[in-house]
C-alpha cells in the first residue's frame, strides 16, 4: 500500500513511487523524462536506482525535486528537527527546518536525512 497525505504531486507521480512508501506534507515535482519498464529492471539488475521514491521509504515535510532517484528504505523526516544544512554534495540541503532534494539527486538505499 501506498499513503500519500497533504502532498502536492507534480505530474503523474503514482508510477513514481513503490509498494510502502509514505509521503506526508510535501512536493514531489516529477521527472523531464519516463523510465520504461525495462529500463526500471536493468538500472535494479545493476544495482541502480530508478527515477522515483523505492519501496518503504518516508518522507515528512520535503520538496523533491525533478528526477530524483531515492532507494529503498529512505527516511526523510528530519527528525533532529535541523534548521539548515548544506548537503548538496550529499543531494540534499535543509532551508528552515525543510529537506530539499536537489535535481537529479541519487539516496541511496537506507539513508536516514
Amino acid at each position: 500500500m501506498k499513503t500519500v497525505k497533504s502532498t502536492i504531486l507534480w505530474l503523474d507521480l503514482d508510477l513514481a513511487y513503490q509498494k510502502g512508501a509514505i509521503i506526508e506534507d510535501s512536493l514531489l515535482m516529477g521527472a523531464d523524462y519516463y523510465e520504461t519498464d525495462a529500463d526500471r529492471t536493468f538500472l535494479a539488475a545493476k544495482g541502480g536506482i530508478p527515477i522515483g521514491i523505492g519501496k518503504n521509504t518516508h518522507i515528512k515535510r520535503a520538496i523533491i525535486d525533478k528526477n530524483a532517484r531515492i532507494g529503498n528504505n529512505v527516511k526523510i523526516l528530519n527528525g533532529d528537527n535541523v534548521q539548515e544544512a548544506a548537503r548538496e554534495t550529499e543531494g540534499y540541503f535543509i532551508k528552515s527546518s525543510i529537506v530539499t532534494v536537489i535535481k537529479d539527486a541519487f539516496i541511496p538505499s537506507g539513508t536516514v536525512i
